[in-house]
């Protein structure tokens, strides 16, 4: 057997040698393995030194304000300020409440914390829960904005790392769907999104402890949006609308229906989103003669007690104008209105000609969207200057061929039956010690008391019976018009139904106004309506129920015994009214006043003379353009004019 070189020099070393040699080489290999210690604890100190003083890696500061402890005693001032009704009541608040938020690097086992967490708060989707907690490039995420008191105290007992609350301020409504369209809402993160939380978002965060007063009556709102949703709900209506608006011009209750709960603003069907008060252009139909009668009376080309042909339909450009009802005589204005004539309005229409129509309605605004303090609102439609001829000038006189938002139709119906006094509209309430609103004049004062009495007689006998209530002399107008289908013509049998009103009509305080959208014969309104959907028998109705609510609520008393049946003697005009001593009238031999327009001429087939008196048109146009604001050559100029004293701001 032969032996290498190192078992040779073992076999020859001495035992004490080798165990020196072995020693040796244990020594190096332990003071090798001490440096690489030694090394590696020097990188960690400087690691640790990189991390937590020369670049450390901070928390969030929502991390940061959920562990600080917070020892104040006091609630930090809301996010928005209150919104209120006219009456202090509650429209919106901003309570505290939570937020739950994570911190995915803190989440080791995201599948499993989602499950516990769907198992206190069921609201919310596991999977995406869990999709959330996995995003560990992120060191905040939300999973839940608005946890109650009980929903927190769940989410707190399961104890899973990387989970906080933040303390935040959430949007409340209490009165759910009631004035819903009117408030609006907010976005996740608190700022408006709509309605007035959208228009005044700026004042509400700017003002925290200041609360927003609204000229809206809670009260008032919820016997509108009853009675609407009433008469909707009768016809099988596709939609509905109803204003009560002061004589300045303050919005007393608006309601759209279909609506939705605020406080589920997000979660609302698109069809319940739109704000038919503010929105909708619609043809207001026969209302519009409440237009057609002041600018003729305010031009002085007609007067009540003059008399229109009737007695046949028209016929312009292959379209023919007819009445409802017919009556086959002429027809004085009283009865114009009451029977709502669209012939007889035809005629005092054409009478004045498309430039004094014009004059009126952009004066009274109907050219213009309206200046409501609300987002959304719609430019009304109308024919361009150049297509206005004269079946333009006639349709338009009884309310089609030109449609607006209820709420433009509503303002302009107020200076009517105000004194003449034009406001704008406003969902602001008056602010204690301010004067009273100013407005433009728009037409004499005894105009307005003469539209005032028209508008009775068609409560007392004509197409406005059923809005009648015992007790309150209501004046209105029906209004019932065809619906422009998506070819762009007129639809059979299916229309809009309006009802215009004003109490009490010697001395008005409110207008009030229902429209009900593609009302439908119902087996339950057979005996009523008899299958009609006119305004008389849908809205007319509803708007009664809503004076008869609200009167004695708005602290007007109705009149009994001997004084009603005074002042239903005294206050109004006969259908066929006395011409007074010294005055003419127009009427059969006599259909044209000097200054007449051409059209009157065309409609009634006779050859206009050879020279029309251009001076009495001129100066009717200028009577009509009465204190239009921005009109430098009218014959007075512009008059502001301030609520009477004894007329109430509200």
């Amino acid at each position: 057997m032969s032996l290498n070189r190192n078992q040779l020099q073992a076999a020859v070393t001495p035992p004490h040698r080798v165990a020196s040699l072995w020693y040796s080489r244990f020594r190096g290999r332990a003071q090798f393995g001490m440096a690489g210690f030694v090394l590696i604890y020097a990188l960690l100190a400087l690691k640790l030194v990189d991390a937590t003083i020369i670049a450390p890696i901070k928390p969030s500061a929502a991390v940061l304000a959920a562990q600080r402890p917070d020892f104040r005693t006091m609630l930090p001032a809301p996010d928005r300020a209150p919104i209120l009704d006219r009456n202090g009541r509650l429209l919106a608040v901003s309570l505290p409440g939570a937020a739950l938020f994570a911190d995915p690097k803190e989440i080791t086992t995201p599948r499993r914390d989602a499950a516990r967490l769907e198992s206190a708060l069921p609201m919310l989707d596991q999977a995406e829960i869990a999709h959330r907690l996995s995003l560990n490039h992120y060191g905040f995420v939300y999973l839940d904005r608005d946890l109650t008191a009980a929903q927190e105290l769940a989410v707190n007992r399961l104890g899973i790392p990387g989970l906080y609350f933040q303390h935040v301020w959430v949007r409340h409504y209490p009165q759910g769907d009631l004035a819903a369209h009117i408030l609006g809402g907010v976005t996740p993160d608190q700022r408006g999104i709509a309605g007035i939380e959208d228009y005044f978002d700026h004042r509400l965060i700017a003002k925290p402890n200041q609360p927003l007063h609204l000229s809206i009556d809670l009260r008032v709102e919820d016997i509108v949006h009853r009675e609407v949703a009433r008469a909707m709900t009768d016809y099988k209506a596709r939609g509905a609308c109803g204003i009560v608006e002061s004589m300045t011009g303050r919005i007393v209750a608006m309601v759209s229906l279909p609506d939705y709960n605020a406080n589920d603003l997000h979660d609302a069907p698109t069809h319940a989103l739109f704000d038919r008060c503010i929105s909708g252009d619609y043809e207001p139909g026969s209302v519009m003669k409440l237009m057609t009668m002041p600018a003729a009376l305010q031009s002085r080309l007609v007067n009540y007690w003059d008399r229109f042909d009737t007695t046949h339909p028209l016929f312009v450009d292959g379209f023919s104008v007819t009445d409802y009802e017919p009556v086959h005589y002429w027809l004085a204005m009283p009865a114009v209105l009451a029977f709502s004539s669209n012939i007889g309005a035809s005629r005092i229409a054409t009478i004045m000609g498309p430039k004094i129509q014009r004059a009126w309605l952009r004066k009274m605004g109907f050219f213009k969207p309206s200046p409501i303090q609300m987002p959304g609102v719609q430019p009304p439609i109308w024919h361009p200057k150049d297509t206005w001829k004269l079946l333009t000038t006639m349709t338009v006189s009884f309310g089609n061929g030109i449609a607006m938002a209820p709420i433009i139709l509503v303002n302009a119906v107020v200076a009517d039956v105000n004194g003449g006094i034009l406001y704008k509209p406003t969902l602001l309430a008056r602010p204690a010690g301010a004067p009273r609103r100013t407005g433009i004049r728009v037409m004499r004062h005894h105009v307005s008391v003469i539209m005032r009495k028209l508008m009775r007689g068609v409560v007392l006998s004509g197409t406005g019976v059923y809005a009648r209530v015992p007790g309150y002399l209501v004046g209105g107008k029906t209004g019932t018009s065809q619906v422009v289908g998506a070819d762009g013509t007129y639809r059979n049998h299916l229309n809009n139904s309006s009802f215009m009103a004003m109490f009490p009509a010697d001395h008005p305080r409110y207008v009030v106004y229902v429209l009900v959208i593609h009302p439908k014969p119902t087996k339950k309104m057979q005996h009523f309506s008899y299958g009609f959907t006119t305004g008389g028998y849908v809205a007319a109705p509803a708007v009664g129920r809503i004076i008869a609510r609200i009167g004695p609520m708005l602290g007007i008393t109705p009149l009994q015994g001997a004084a009603l049946k005074s002042m239903n003697a005294s206050f109004g005009i006969p259908l066929k009214p006395a011409i007074p001593p010294g005055r003419r009238s127009l009427g059969p031999g006599h259909p044209f006043p000097p200054g007449a327009n051409r059209y009157a001429y065309d409609l009634a087939d006779q050859t206009p003379p050879a020279h029309l008196d251009t001076a009495a048109a001129a100066a009717a146009l200028r009577r009509v353009q009465l204190a239009i604001p921005d009109q430098r050559t009218n014959d007075r100029g512009p008059i502001v004019a301030s609520a009477p004293s004894r007329q109430a701001d509200n």
